[in-house]
């Protein structure tokens, strides 16, 4: 199957999600957080962005996840349909200076692994988290054996997306609830949620569970305000959503929508993709400014901190984008 159609088919699924909810979203009773997002960003200064290099060869990427300790990066590839049960999703290894090191280095079927469509990613010491339609699969990065499984289709996921870890050990893990049909139209299978394994591992649970989410996408955490930081497809607008489950769901910025990826830089800057504009942008005030330009279908972004680089997988092209992302001016 070639990139393209498949491409537009999940981006048609995801544009008719997204229509379905703006306008009620943006009208949704939420709280309004005040908090900034980090002094630069909250200045409104300009961050600056060039880019590093461009790799070739990938299949369908959608999530890249830089490992600080190994000085890697691990790209989740779909390689066919979004939600297919096919069992030929696979994880590839770039070095921290930006060449793939091995393309189907976690490769589903081989190994005793099983990767169906992995997507999102976190990193837990020896550990890779990530996510797969209905599951979380736990690989060592080291060695690409599977660890264990945690099967959330009996507690009604249904489109598990995007995965982060805390610094307590918590994984929290966004279900964008949709499905495709025969014919080629979208259902909303439920209400979103954000699931979340404890440090025990022993079970998952709702953490968050509310339409206001608007096809959760991709989540971060924000370690200077201690909260979770998750971006929709279906609505235009950034939550900030309190770990604890203790505050209400919190809307920080507004934006064009269609948002897939979000981390969060250790000086508080937000930087988030959307496929509504090609764009990555920085939470600037309670608005986006757009950092980078014409990435078409930007999904799942990284960061390495250590070189200031983000990644930004081009879901339709099969590449993966690295950009030099400069401190605030």
């Amino acid at each position: 199957m070639t990139m393209r159609p498949l491409a537009h088919l999940v981006l048609a699924a995801l544009v008719f999600a997204a229509c379905s909810r703006a306008d009620s979203d943006r009208s949704a009773a939420v709280t309004t957080d005040s908090t900034t997002a980090g002094s630069a960003a909250a200045r409104g200064d300009t961050v600056p962005a060039s880019r590093v290099t461009t790799l070739e060869g990938f299949s369908t990427p959608e999530s890249a996840k830089y490992d600080e300790a190994a000085d890697v990066w691990f790209v989740s590839n779909i390689n066919g349909q979004p939600l297919a049960k096919d069992g030929n999703g696979f994880i590839s290894r770039v070095t921290g200076d930006g060449k793939i090191d091995s393309l189907h280095y976690i490769m589903g079927g081989r190994g005793g692994v099983t990767l169906n469509a992995p997507k999102g990613i976190a990193i837990i010491g020896d550990t890779l988290f990530v996510a797969d339609i209905d599951a979380v699969r736990a690989i060592n990065k080291t060695t690409g054996a599977p660890i264990r499984s945690w099967d959330l289709a009996k507690q009604g996921a249904a489109f598990l997306n995007d995965v982060v870890a805390t610094p307590s050990g918590d994984v929290y893990v966004t279900d964008t609830e949709i499905k495709f049909n025969a014919d080629g139209s979208v259902a909303h299978t439920g209400t979103d949620r954000v699931f979340m394994l404890a440090r025990d591992r022993k079970s998952a649970r709702i953490a968050v569970q509310s339409d206001e989410l608007g096809r959760p996408n991709g989540i971060a955490w924000d370690s200077q305000n201690n909260r979770l930081i998750v971006v929709p497809f279906g609505a235009g607008v950034i939550h900030a959503v309190d770990p604890t489950g203790k505050s209400a769901l919190a809307t920080i910025a507004h934006g064009k929508g269609q948002f897939d990826g979000v981390e969060v830089l250790p000086d508080g800057r937000i930087l988030v993709s959307s496929w509504a504009d090609s764009s990555v942008s920085v939470v600037t005030g309670d608005s986006l400014v757009r950092v980078i330009g014409g990435v078409e279908a930007p999904a799942d972004i990284g960061f390495d901190s250590k070189r200031m680089r983000l990644a930004i997988p081009m879901f339709n092209a099969g590449k993966v984008d690295i950009w030099h992302v400069g401190p605030a001016k």
